[in-house]
C-alpha cells in the first residue's frame, strides 16, 4: 500500500425508512404503496445513513479494486462497526506480491470520526504501536486510502444522491433486497453529513478527479444498507494519471456487539514512517 498521509495516495438513533415495500407489508393501501418506485429513490437513499445508525451496529465486509501499473489489484477487509458512535475495526489484506507470494501481514484499521488508526503499517513502525491519520487531510478524505471505505462514510455519501433509479428485487445472501443505482455528489453529501464525516467528505470533494461518485446499493426492506458499491475518480500524482476505484461494502449481522477501543497516546507512533 503506497501511503502518503497528507496527499492521500492510494496504498471506506435515525429514521428507518418505512415504505411499506414487503409482500404482505401493508394493508388496505393498493398496490401502488407496495412498489418502491411509488417513492422517491432519492429521498429513500438520504435516509440510509440513518438507517443503520438506528440498526446500532453490523460486521463488514470490503473489497477494493484498482488497477495499478497495468495489474489489477484488490484489498480486502473484515470486522465490525458501532454507527451511533462512529467507530468501527477493520482487518485489511493488502494482495499478493507479482510472484504469487504473501509479503504483507494484515493491518488492523481503527476507525473513528476524523481519524484513521493503522497497525502493522509497515517498514519504519514498531510492532506494538499504532499509525494515526488525521482523514481531513487526506485529499480522498480516506474513502480510498485505507484499502477499505469506512462503512458509515459509504451510508453517508448517500446523503449526496442527485439522481437515482429503482432496479427492482433481488435476493443477496439469503435476504430480499431492492436494487437502486444512481450518482452522488461529493460536495452535497459533505454539506449534509454527519459531523464526524463531514471534514473528511468535503476533503475527497476537492482531491477526487470528480466529485460525481456513481454507485449501486441493496437495501433489505428495514432500508439498511446490504451491499453498496461505489466507484471514485481521482489522480495519482505518481502515475501522472487517472486512477478508477472499486469499492465494495457488505454489510450482516446488525446489532452484533462491537468492542472497539482506540489507542493510547502512548502506544501512538510519532516518528517518521517509510514510504
Amino acid at each position: 500500500m503506497a501511503e502518503r498521509q497528507h496527499r492521500g495516495t492510494v496504498v471506506t438513533a435515525g429514521l428507518v425508512v418505512c415504505v411499506c415495500m414487503g409482500a404482505g407489508g401493508c394493508s388496505g393501501t393498493g398496490a401502488a404503496a407496495e412498489d418502491p418506485r411509488a417513492f422517491d429513490p432519492v429521498e429513500i437513499l438520504h435516509r440510509a445513513a440513518e438507517t443503520l445508525v438506528e440498526a446500532g451496529s453490523s460486521r463488514a465486509t470490503t473489497s477494493m479494486e484498482m488497477a495499478i501499473g497495468g495489474t489489477r489489484v484488490t484489498i480486502r477487509g473484515e470486522g465490525d462497526y458501532n454507527y451511533r458512535r462512529q467507530i468501527g475495526r477493520l482487518k485489511v489484506q493488502l494482495p499478493q506480491s507479482p510472484a504469487g507470494t504473501d509479503d504483507h501481514r494484515p493491518i488492523t484499521e481503527l476507525l473513528a470520526p476524523g481519524a484513521l488508526f493503522m497497525k502493522n503499517r509497515g517498514a519504519g513502525v514498531p510492532a506494538d504501536k499504532w499509525v494515526r491519520v488525521d482523514t481531513a487531510t487526506l485529499s480522498d478524505g480516506n474513502l480510498v486510502t485505507g484499502g477499505a471505505t469506512d462503512p458509515y462514510a459509504a451510508a453517508e455519501l448517500l446523503r449526496g444522491t442527485r439522481a437515482a433509479t429503482y432496479l427492482g428485487r433481488s435476493e443477496f445472501a439469503g435476504v430480499e433486497v431492492r436494487h437502486y443505482r444512481g450518482t452522488a455528489d461529493l460536495t452535497l453529501a459533505a454539506r449534509h453529513a454527519s459531523k464526524g464525516v463531514r471534514e473528511a467528505l468535503a476533503a475527497a470533494a476537492k482531491g477526487f478527479a470528480t466529485a460525481e461518485v456513481p454507485f449501486d446499493v441493496y437495501l433489505d426492506d428495514q432500508g439498511r444498507i446490504r451491499k453498496i458499491r461505489h466507484r471514485f475518480s481521482f489522480v495519482n500524482g505518481l502515475q501522472k494519471g487517472t486512477v478508477a476505484v472499486a469499492s465494495t461494502t457488505l454489510l450482516y449481522d446488525f446489532g452484533a456487539p462491537v468492542d472497539v477501543r482506540l489507542p493510547a497516546s502512548k502506544d501512538i507512533y510519532a516518528g517518521k514512517i517509510a514510504e
